[in-house]
């Protein structure tokens, strides 16, 4: 029985359809394993384009170049080769390649994305694979695929498959873990090129809301507002991958709108907690024009381990023990000043509708009267902080009397987000 766009998929792949699938890696160093591939795939009824990220290689696999690959990253080849340098070649290379993928992508020319390697190979896919949109089909076989896998998948949605053996050879396990590879990625880039034709279907606007345990129920209400009012509310946990996670939505140009009632990650990398979701967190929204509704959740707090992970400077802090596994420690008034003059730049600079909300009575649940992070002082700082560095811009601030959880708090941002995007 056929369901919605399932159904339409299905009958698009009985067609003539052919995807393509992007084949990128060392072909100097791993030419009999893409030549595998490369064949294994022709099999399952896709094309190959190669991309060749081999130093000094000028593998007929390649489709395009490693030269071509390292001028797309702005370098001269031979002056690059002549320094020998495998660092600085593999980050140019991880640069190229991310540039001519998003390139072969927005043009439609690829369907799908694969790649092997070891820790070397896996460091120049893994960018390319995080310059691709959401969605996008990115499987990565690697020997690094069953260690510490943040680097390679930063906050894309890339597949990861462990090589088991190490990526030398076609043998009896590698022909197994390839194939299963060969298989999913044409499996994927099949389906997704058949999702490409499609007519558009009849789809909610997406928002971006952000949240943490402390700030549930103005979320909840701004979700539930939200919904009401026709969107899908894409939910995060302000956790640092959560924020990043966000933002990397609208950098594919997925999300109408963001409310960002969850800032907590800024104050982790201003203090040094473990939450933090680097220094331009809160930026690009508003460079992208995106219409973003912001307040200023759990920014009482900077987020550790368990307590004995606390670093010994902070031992004389405000600390509360959240759960075995969470401590949080309140910030000062000067750590509240310097997050106001963060967040008033970086909302200064937006070029899109931006409304930023403040919660006079307290920015979480437990900085409220009689809870253990309430310092109304270091509040009102951060509060003057962001009334004078926004005052003649663009950006509507709203003063309300309210602490950020009280009811009728979240549904003032979602109203206010959803008036930008149906006036735009």
């Amino acid at each position: 029985m056929k369901s919605g766009r399932f159904g339409c998929i299905k009958e698009k792949l009985k067609g003539v359809l052919v995807a393509t699938i992007a084949l990128l890696g060392t072909f100097d160093t791993k030419g009999e394993e893409y030549t595998w591939l490369k064949n294994c795939l022709t099999d399952l009824g896709v094309d190959v384009l190669g991309i060749d990220v081999g130093s000094f290689s000028t593998s007929p696999l390649a489709d395009i170049s490693s030269d071509a690959v390292i001028a797309a990253a702005g370098e001269d080849a031979a002056g690059l080769r002549e320094r020998r340098n495998r660092g600085e070649m593999m980050t140019v290379m991880g640069r190229g390649a991310a540039e001519v993928i998003r390139q072969l992508a927005a043009d439609g020319r690829i369907h799908g994305l694969l790649s092997l390697g070891g820790s070397g190979g896996s460091s120049v896919a893994a960018p390319a694979m995080q310059a691709l949109p959401i969605g996008f089909p990115k499987l990565l076989v690697s020997t690094m695929a069953s260690g510490d896998v943040k680097p390679y998948v930063g906050e894309a949605d890339s597949t990861l498959m462990y090589s088991v053996v190490d990526v030398a050879g076609i043998n009896s396990i590698s022909v197994l873990v390839f194939g299963n590879a060969a298989a999913a990625i044409a499996g994927m880039a099949k389906a997704y090129e058949a999702r490409l034709t499609l007519p558009p279907a009849d789809l909610k606007p997406l928002i971006g809301l952000t949240m943490f345990g402390v700030t549930t129920p103005a979320c909840n209400e701004a979700r539930e507002t939200l919904t009401e009012l026709g969107y899908e509310v894409l939910v995060f946990h302000a956790t640092g991958t959560g924020g990043r996670a966000m933002e990397n939505l609208v950098n594919s140009g997925l999300l109408a709108g963001v409310c960002d009632l969850t800032t907590t990650e800024l104050a982790d990398d201003l203090v040094g907690g473990v939450l933090t979701a680097g220094p331009d967190r809160l930026e690009l929204a508003g460079a992208k024009g995106v219409p973003q509704v912001i307040s200023l959740g759990a920014l009482d707090m900077v987020n550790f381990g368990p307590s004995d992970t606390v670093p010994p400077q902070f031992a004389d802090r405000n600390l509360f023990v959240h759960n075995p596994t969470v401590t949080l420690m309140r910030t000062t008034t000067e750590e509240m000043v310097e997050l106001g003059r963060r967040i008033a730049r970086k909302l200064r600079a937006a070029v899109g509708p931006t409304d930023l909300f403040i919660p006079l009575r307290g920015v979480s649940a437990i900085d409220v009267d009689g809870a253990p992070f309430r310092d109304a002082a270091a509040d009102e700082a951060l509060f003057t902080v962001l009334r004078d560095g926004l005052a003649g811009s663009n950006v509507v601030v709203h003063e309300l009397d309210q602490a950020i959880n009280d009811p009728g708090f979240g549904k003032a941002m979602a109203e206010a987000l959803h008036n930008y995007i149906t006036s735009q």
